[in-house]
């Protein structure tokens, strides 16, 4: 619980994700979570064995980013920290869109689709602070990073999955 108060000011970009500790243990945790968080709410949308396989390519898609832009930026050995602090903010996301993925699928109200707009827009600032702080990069060039990782990571797991069912 404590790693949980010292990660989560990064959600409200508090903190810088290089200042965080590293633990193996805690990005475990995070990596379990976010599976099944994100296999619950693609698993009420669509049939879950294809949710199953979605999510299996999304959560190898991020690992995989996380590691690509650490080992061309030459900081391999910031993986797991950077990994755990992409992971969590995407839980703490996930975590407010499930409510809103369940009003929206029940109800379709305008409402819910612009909550469900407003945590995207929320998740796509918080890709892009990890990635300007890690990166030591302008603004316009970790916004067009996360705009990559936001194509290759859920646009990219949806089009292997259409691609093979």
């Amino acid at each position: 619980m404590n790693l949980v108060k010292i990660y989560f000011p990064l959600c409200f970009l508090k903190i810088n994700p290089l200042d965080l500790p590293k633990s193996v243990a805690f990005f475990k945790q995070n990596l379990w979570f976010y599976f099944v968080l994100e296999l619950f709410i693609q698993a009420n949308m669509i049939d879950p064995y294809e949710a199953f396989f979605e999510v299996v390519i999304e959560t190898s898609l991020t690992l995989c980013f996380v590691g690509l832009i650490l080992f061309l930026n030459k900081s391999n050995h910031l993986y797991i920290q950077i990994a755990t602090a992409v992971l969590f903010c995407e839980n703490v996301i996930a975590f407010f869109g499930v409510p809103v993925v369940i009003w929206l699928t029940v109800s379709e109200s305008i409402l819910s689709y612009y909550l469900l707009g407003l945590l995207v827009l929320w998740d796509f600032i918080l890709i892009t602070y990890i990635i300007k702080q890690i990166l030591s990069i302008n603004m316009a060039a970790s916004l067009a990073i996360s705009f990559f990782y936001f194509l290759m990571t859920y646009f990219g797991a949806y089009a292997v999955t259409l691609l093979i069912f």
